[in-house]
């Protein structure tokens, strides 16, 4: 079962002191899909694993609440400009608090393989929420950032290259742009650095171009 612990956290940007939940203990039981969203067997954790202030909106993990997060100006600006308004319309989801955490990372220049992280984690609760279009564009901007954090220099370890274009394969396959899906599968054999130890990455892009499947078995 998913376990979570209420935890109090000051916000950097307007000094609101607000009540969030955290995960203590979750678990895989409900199986995996093939772009890596693993299921929980009863709650799923993935909404509880970044925190959001509903005062102005800003979003991140935790240490992002810490005493060590210093915003400047223009960060603050952003927040209230860009961030605040959606409270207004908008019941803070699982989503939209990936997507809030996303912009902050994004406004402070973060590397792209952590956006990436954030925006596909989006687009995983919005698998939840039921809210396909959602889904497709934080796919896309996940599918983006990866791609960025591959041409970048030391973006990705030589070891983790061949999993990260299998993955942004897989992302094109589910957003529906199958041309672009089979360029990236094609790609995997090309990153490998160990054929024995990643043969699974090989197989399941060869799956995927071929006989798609939507979880691992």
């Amino acid at each position: 079962m998913t376990t979570l612990h209420l935890i109090e956290l000051t916000c950097p940007v307007c000094e609101t002191l607000f009540r969030s939940q955290t995960v203590v203990a979750t678990n895989a039981f409900g199986g995996k899909r093939t772009d890596f969203h693993e299921r929980a067997a009863g709650m799923q954790p993935l909404p509880y694993f970044v925190h959001l202030c509903t005062h102005c909106g800003y979003a991140g993990v935790q240490r992002d609440f810490s005493e060590d997060a210093h915003p400047d100006d223009l960060l603050r600006g952003l927040v209230w400009s860009e961030l605040a308004p959606a409270l207004a319309s908008q019941v803070p989801s699982g989503s939209l608090k990936y997507e809030h955490a996303a912009k902050v990372a994004e406004w402070q220049e973060s590397d792209p393989r952590y956006l990436a992280d954030l925006y596909l984690r989006a687009a995983w609760c919005c698998v939840d929420e039921s809210d396909t279009e959602a889904e497709r564009y934080f796919r896309r901007k996940a599918a983006w950032r990866f791609a960025d954090a591959l041409t970048a220099f030391d973006g990705v370890p030589m070891e983790e290259r061949a999993v990260i274009t299998y993955l942004i394969g897989e992302l094109w396959r589910r957003i529906g742009d199958d041309a672009q899906a089979q360029q990236w599968f094609e790609r995997v054999a090309d990153e490998v650095t160990e054929p024995i130890g990643q043969s699974w990455v090989l197989e399941a892009a060869d799956q995927q171009k071929t006989k798609p499947r939507e979880w691992f078995s």
